[in-house]
């Protein structure tokens, strides 16, 4: 067997997380009560609205806690994995896991980027739709020729699977997109519970702005390689994580490809880290002969743990 993690992005949040494992591991209790977000993760994680734990600033935090906590646990059990990935914010979580950040900066850093994302699209009235059964080549002609009418910026923003890519940007721009995608025969389009124009231009100011705040954290070496969201590979010569994070908060997140990048490393079987079942589900239309877990919650992780163990 040849393992990866996968870790879950923006969307997946949900009210409660990570509570029952709180409850159940006092190891893993540090994780919701690390204090390098400036607020309070567990009352975020455990008590609040969906629509307040759904702003990106406090979503990018939250999530990375439950991450960090089952990370924790899994090692605790001698499970290790050979790569790791994540979905946007979920690539930060795979980057700790392999040891890049430590408990701290990867909370301090995502409540950062979270904030930036917030505040320097604040002022744009902005959606995300994820747009299903409908070509590359026909979405990209639908956002070529909203472009050309000049109603504001709409591009693709995540190649999550067979079947399934999100475009986003200015609202007016992305419904116009969808409007024309829809008469080209997609099958539906969808928007999204995200709070911005996640992984387009739109994010410009905030890319300048987490590049300057990476190259003054502190980086430790990868134990294992992890596949990045921009590129669909590993880290590559001349590379730098900065670099690479910094452009990802721009670039369409290249999820499906990462998917075949892991399987032709070897990866045959996956666990997916993080409230729903979302990246599972890519992987089983991307490359269904990978088997695959998730781990959310208590039960899921006994589970989990059980089978890849007798595995």
């Amino acid at each position: 067997m040849k393992l990866a993690f996968l870790y879950a992005g923006q969307g997946s949040q949900k009210t409660g997380m990570g509570r029952d494992l709180y409850e159940e591991f006092p190891s893993i209790r540090s994780c919701f009560e690390n204090k390098s977000a400036g607020f309070d993760l567990k009352e975020l994680c455990f008590e609040a609205p969906l629509e307040v734990l759904s702003k990106t600033r406090y979503t990018q935090p939250c999530m990375a806690a439950i991450a960090m906590a089952i990370t924790k646990l899994l090692y605790d059990e001698g499970i290790y994995p050979s790569y790791a990935a994540g979905l946007s914010l979920g690539e930060y979580s795979a980057l700790y896991a392999s040891g890049v950040f430590d408990d701290d900066s990867l909370i301090s850093i995502l409540a950062f980027r979270g904030k930036v994302m917030e505040e320097t699209t604040a002022n744009i009235k902005s959606k995300m739709c994820a747009v299903f059964n409908l070509s590359e080549e026909r979405i990209m002609e639908a956002i070529d020729k909203v472009n050309s009418l000049n109603l504001g910026v709409v591009a693709c923003a995540n190649f999550n699977c067979p079947g399934q890519i999100v475009i986003g940007g200015e609202e007016k721009a992305v419904d116009a997109a969808a409007e024309i995608c829809k008469r080209m025969g997609a099958k539906r389009c969808v928007p999204l519970n995200v709070s911005g124009p996640f992984h387009t231009p739109l994010m410009e100011e905030a890319s300048v702005l987490l590049g300057e705040r990476l190259e003054q954290t502190k980086l430790y070496d990868m134990s294992f390689s992890v596949v990045f969201n921009s590129t669909a590979d590993i880290l590559g010569d001349g590379e730098t994580i900065p670099h690479i994070l910094k452009n990802q908060i721009k670039s369409p997140v290249l999820f499906e490809k990462t998917i075949y990048r892991l399987r032709s490393m070897g990866v045959d079987t996956i666990i997916e880290i993080g409230p729903g079942r979302v990246l599972s589900g890519f992987v089983r239309k991307t490359a269904p002969e990978i088997v695959s877990y998730t781990i959310e919650d208590v039960e899921s992780f006994y589970k989990t743990v059980k089978a890849v163990k007798s595995a």
